[in-house]
């Protein structure tokens, strides 16, 4: 298995280098409830949790990262706040990861094609469906904002700080800082960095999720038309940075404030518009973990995982 991974790095490599068209893979074969959108994956102890929009935040549990089941939600009931951005508390695009000893889920609550919306946080001592606590709003936006506090992803770079990105449209991809012993933003440091846009409206670029690989951190983020089935164009697309705070270029040295980003994955036969991208380090490398509208489904949401390779150059593709 491992020889054939550094098989197919060396081809890709290779073809990317002499500037030849890489095909992109079909999703990895996914099995049970795996209708989804905004796909957050972790590992636990007991198995593999994934976290989605809708609902309360949809749960689904795998021991084989093949099969996934229904697990209900991450929450019982909805917190009050809910309802000042979202009339029927919908949560959306939630971000899963552990930190110290313990399981921190960001997340959305908005309305389609409205910035008064807000980003929230929630605790659980073991990850799983129903074991969460709200701990209440991080950061939110109002109409008379030029950003959206949607599609949260929280980083801790390698000097041990805590930054979130977020955003969609309304200028794009921006980013704080958070305070470590609470989750919440930082008191000290109310800079709103800028990190991704378009250079017309309306300015689609969102859902953020950055990692760091190597010497530089990459922002991979989901581009153009999302939710509308076969008619979609969500697309992933990528840039890196040598600071968590950019500025992010992609492969030709394009700002992605100036609508840069190199391609990661698009539609190709019946994957229409992956995006909704999160990436999650595993024990046989990093995924890619989106959701696509199958054309040979009428358009229904699914789950697509792929392991990610990087190429000699340090760039990101999928395999």
């Amino acid at each position: 298995m491992r020889r054939l991974s550094r098989l197919i790095a060396a081809t890709a490599t290779a073809l990317l280098l002499t500037g030849a068209a890489l095909a992109y893979p079909n999703p990895g074969r996914v099995t049970g409830d795996v209708v989804v959108h905004d796909p957050t994956m972790i590992r636990t102890s007991s198995g593999y949790v994934l976290y989605s929009t809708h609902g309360f935040l949809e749960a689904r549990t795998s021991t084989d990262r093949v099969h996934f089941t229904r697990a209900g939600n991450a929450f019982r009931t909805a917190p009050s706040w809910w309802r000042t951005y979202s009339s029927g508390n919908d949560p959306w695009a939630p971000d899963i990861s552990q930190q110290g000893g313990r399981y921190l889920m960001y997340y959305a609550v908005s309305s389609f094609g409205s910035n008064n919306s807000a980003i929230g946080l929630a605790t659980s001592t073991t990850g799983q469906p129903g074991s969460w606590t709200d701990q209440g709003v991080v950061y939110a936006t109002t109409t008379a904002n030029d950003h959206n506090a949607i599609d949260p992803n929280l980083l801790v770079d390698s000097s041990g700080r805590w930054w979130l990105s977020f955003g969609s449209y309304w200028t794009g991809i921006r980013m704080i800082r958070l305070n470590p012993s609470t989750g919440k933003r930082l008191s000290s440091d109310q800079t709103l960095h800028h990190l991704a846009t378009r250079p017309d409206a309306p300015y689609a670029v969102e859902a953020p999720d950055i990692v760091k690989h190597g010497n530089h951190y990459y922002l991979f983020a989901s581009y153009d038309r999302c939710c509308a089935g076969t008619s979609s164009t969500y697309k992933v697309k990528v840039g890196r940075s040598t600071s968590p705070t950019g500025p992010y270029t992609d492969r030709a040295g394009v700002s992605m404030l100036s609508g840069g980003g190199t391609m990661v994955l698009e539609t190709h036969g019946r994957v229409i518009g992956p995006g909704g991208q999160s990436v999650l380090s595993d024990v046989d490398g990093d995924l890619l973990v989106y959701h696509y509208y199958d054309g040979n489904d009428n358009g229904t949401p699914k789950l697509g995982i792929n392991l990610i390779g990087w190429d000699s150059a340090g760039w990101p593709y999928v395999y």
